[in-house]
């Protein structure tokens, strides 16, 4: 090949894989494999190692840099990189709305939203169509030259692209507009989260979130170690004029010139940016990355530059948060809590505090284990999350608030309830009350058998539970069945009507499937889908309670230590009465269906809204048809379900070559 030849060639070489780097980057698809694109990546480096000087810098290779920096330059912003004022109710857009409507009498103001992703903060300079320079926020001035970092992470692209619209809207053709001498883009760096927690396992666990990890990337001295991080860029400002009357029509532009970016919703009024808020929390959990609001600007950017700024942060952009999934209270004091089970939970007692949008009082400490790596004391001021926006959690205390009026806690020996020594079996952290017969044990086993996935007693909760036990109506799970309208009502505040309704609901419970029966037993570590496990196995309690450690272990999932959990349960004379005792008060147990053979052997996932059934509904049916529902995208995945607003499964499922189907596939497949 000529050099000639080969300067062609390179040239559609790099056209090439820019279109595929834009297609997947921004459009969230492919059109060829990966391994199709690295062999064009690597025929491309071969020329330009034959022709050094028909290296650009805008070539794909040229994203890895070489050598370790000394250290980063310092880069003033010509336009500063500025702060956003945070809000955290409707009330407060609401004042803020009217702080703007004085500022600028009579404006019809409307309003842009986009995702507030947790990212680090970048600016990207293009001289000429080629990224030349990218700096850190810094101190909103002045930030660090990290070009060398930023140019390994392909979704931010080398070279911008020039385009014009056809008449046919999906269609992108030739330029439109020329790009000017120079164009700034501002965004964030961010790594999704499961690239974080994979990272961050490898790396020892050192950092507390992708944003951290993304943020210590960039600031590495050597790009090759920020090559090696799976890092992403999001933009959302477009700092050049490019004839953009509305910050909407920035997003556009910045999709065409070769940036992904938040497709954003225009709102006319702060109702319909509340909904979007709302909207966004429902499926923040599925989104793949972090965000922690909604970044809400006012759409007219004349009326944005009229506005100005107000300290560090201009006055037409608002931050509205998620109320915090963190925050700090003081420990009032430490008690345990005695679980159906025996096991011993230490609980927090905490000065009340809104965290996610509720307001706690308590949280779990976990187990002793916990307490001693924590330090934590009576009268400590803690750092207390909602994991997984659920169950609160101290995750940290700040030992230099401590005025030394502190108290350590300790540890009991024996249950507070009955006074039984406790133990700790071999292996594990918690500790046990051993004693079948406490009453605290015996509450929370009464507590999970009238649940939901249990007996599912309407009307009858863990308040009225308590009520029967200290009137002495009640002491194990059977006596519920015997219990008469004439029980309840003599109670105070019950009527004749509601002990009526709870009676009848007693009743209507009585038939119950093998798996919600082999539940509501609370066999420690028997759950739903291993309840529904055994009974599609055995097909009535008879066999179960006659089965060998040896068949449940031939089960598939259930393990060696199920297996030896359930087996002793069923030996117990105690449970075999429990079981006689309830049989004996009515309770019917409905033998589990006939399994079809028409999903046999496949799994699947759901993802997003299903319009004809709830997800617990398809689930069931996926089993009643032979196949196994599974809550994770994986290698043995055979189908990924998409309803509505699916979650990052969905990129999982592409990433690994699972096979993706609609709700109306779905429903053809089970006819």
């Amino acid at each position: 090949m000529t050099k000639q030849q080969a300067k062609q060639r390179i040239e559609k070489l790099k056209k090439v894989i820019a279109h595929h780097r834009y297609l997947y980057h921004v459009e969230n698809r492919q059109e060829i494999s990966e391994e199709a694109l690295d062999s064009l990546k690597h025929e491309l480096y071969k020329l330009e190692r034959q022709y050094p000087d028909l290296i650009t810098p805008d070539s794909p290779t040229q994203r890895v840099a070489g050598k370790p920096l000394e250290g980063f330059q310092k880069v003033e912003h010509r336009f500063p990189m500025l702060s956003i004022e945070d809000v955290f109710s409707e009330k407060e857009l609401q004042d803020w709305e009217e702080y703007i409507k004085r500022l600028a009498p009579g404006k019809i103001v409307d309003y842009f939203c986009e995702y507030k992703i947790d990212g680090f903060a970048v600016t990207l300079i293009y001289k000429n169509g080629i990224f030349t320079t990218g700096a850190t926020r810094g101190d909103g001035r002045v930030g660090e030259d990290v070009t060398q970092n930023l140019k390994t992470i392909e979704s931010i692209p080398l070279r911008l692209e020039k385009f014009e619209y056809s008449n046919i809207p999906t269609v992108r053709t030739q330029r439109i507009f020329e790009i000017p001498p120079e164009v700034e883009v501002r965004g964030e760096v961010y790594m999704e989260k499961k690239d974080f927690e994979r990272l961050n396992k490898e790396l020892g666990g050192k950092y507390a979130n992708p944003r951290n990890l993304a943020a210590g990337s960039i600031r590495q001295l050597d790009p090759k170690l920020a090559a090696s991080r799976p890092l992403k860029f999001l933009a959302y400002d477009l700092v050049t004029d490019l004839g953009q009357k509305k910050h909407s029509e920035e997003h556009q532009i910045l999709k065409d010139l070769g940036f992904k970016t938040d497709k954003g919703k225009e709102c006319k009024n702060i109702s319909e940016i509340v909904d979007f808020w709302h909207q966004t929390a429902k499926k923040r959990e599925q989104l793949p990355f972090q965000i922690d609001g909604i970044v809400v600007n006012v759409n007219d950017n004349a009326l944005f530059q009229r506005l100005g700024v107000a300290g560090k942060s201009p006055r037409g952009i608002r931050a509205f948060k998620f109320s915090p999934k963190q925050a700090t209270t003081k420990v009032l004091d430490i008690k345990v809590q005695i679980g159906r089970t025996g096991a011993i939970t230490p609980i927090a007692y905490l000065k009340p505090i809104e965290v996610g949008g509720v307001t706690i009082s308590r949280a779990t400490l976990h187990n002793e284990d916990e307490i001693e790596r924590l330090g934590v004391k009576i009268g400590d001021t803690v750092i207390v999350e909602r994991a997984g926006d659920v169950i609160p959690a101290v995750s940290k205390v700040l030992k230099e608030l401590r005025t030394g009026k502190e108290r350590k806690f300790k540890f009991p020996n024996t249950c507070p309830r009955c006074g039984t020594k406790l133990v700790k079996p071999k292996g594990e952290a918690t500790w046990r009350c051993p004693n079948r017969q406490c009453p605290a044990r015996k509450r929370e086993f009464l507590y999970h058998f009238v649940s939901k996935k249990a007996f599912d007693i309407e009307g009858l909760g863990p308040k009225i539970i308590d009520r029967l036990i200290d009137e002495n109506l009640i002491s194990e799970a059977p006596d519920i069945f015997d219990l008469k309208e004439g029980d309840l009502v003599p109670l105070e505040r019950f009527a004749e009507k509601s002990a009526k309704n709870i009676v009848s609901a007693i009743g209507n419970s009585k038939k119950i499937s093998l798996s919600r029966f082999i539940y509501s037993l609370g066999i420690r570590h028997v759950g739903e889908e291993t309840a529904i496990d055994l009974a599609q196995y055995f097909g009535s309690i008879k066999n179960l309670k006659k089965a060998s450690k040896g068949e449940l272990e031939a089960i598939p999932d259930i393990g060696e230590v199920v297996a030896e959990s359930i087996y002793k349960w069923f030996q117990s004379k105690q449970n075999q009465k429990l079981v006689d005792d309830l049989l004996k008060a009515g309770v019917e147990i409905q033998p589990p269906p006939k399994i079809g053979k028409k999903l046999k052997g496949k799994t699947f996932v759901l993802t997003g809204t299903l319009e004809s059934m709830t997800r617990a509904e398809a689930q069931k049916k996926i089993r009643m048809l032979g196949g196994n529902p599974s809550s994770s995208v994986s290698q043995n995945t055979d189908y990924l379900v998409v309803g509505k607003e699916p979650g990052s499964k969905l990129e999982q499922a592409k990433k690994l070559g699972v096979k993706v189907i609609g709700e109306k596939e779905f429903l053809k497949m089970m006819e």
